[in-house]
């Protein structure tokens, strides 16, 4: 008799909502995670990332200005860019623009690499990439920060 517990629909669809995988990534590690969705949840950001390296050669042709103003002192420009308008326009990406442009008036990086390494403002136990990471997972497109600007009063 086979051990394996048959991995639901709904765990697969709840798994999808999380992580913006496709159905069938979720479904493969559900199955290589025993159906434990914590592990799955792991597995398929580790997936992503990997997904991400090799986007990460994709040109990004399109992208957004987003700005940022904080209590009229601290204002912020951001350049988020992404390979087409369809995603650019995604709400995915918008918020990803609408949170780095946060995340970037908080904590004043002056780099883009200093701005990825960061711990993310809303939730400290992730690092601003990871956050990237998992907006290229779901948009299934490579995504780059061009460039910003953080002035202060």
């Amino acid at each position: 008799m086979d051990n394996k517990k048959e991995v639901s629909t709904e765990t697969v669809q709840k798994l999808r909502e999380e992580t913006g995988a496709g159905v069938m990534d979720c479904y493969k590690a559900l199955t290589e995670a025993k159906n434990d969705f914590d592990e799955a949840v792991k597995i398929i950001k580790e997936k992503g990332f990997v997904k991400m390296e090799h986007r990460a050669d994709r040109a990004t042709g399109a992208g957004c200005v987003r700005s940022y103003v904080h209590n009229d002192r601290i204002g912020v420009l951001l350049e988020l860019r992404a390979e087409t308008d369809f995603v650019v326009r995604s709400e995915p990406f918008q918020n990803l623009a609408r949170e780095l442009t946060m995340q970037i008036a908080a904590s004043a990086p002056s780099t883009v690499e200093e701005l990825l390494s960061q711990p993310y403002i809303k939730d400290e136990s992730k690092l601003v990439k990871d956050i990237l990471t998992e907006v290229v997972a779901k948009t299934g497109e490579n995504i780059t920060i061009g460039q910003f600007y953080r002035i202060e009063v």
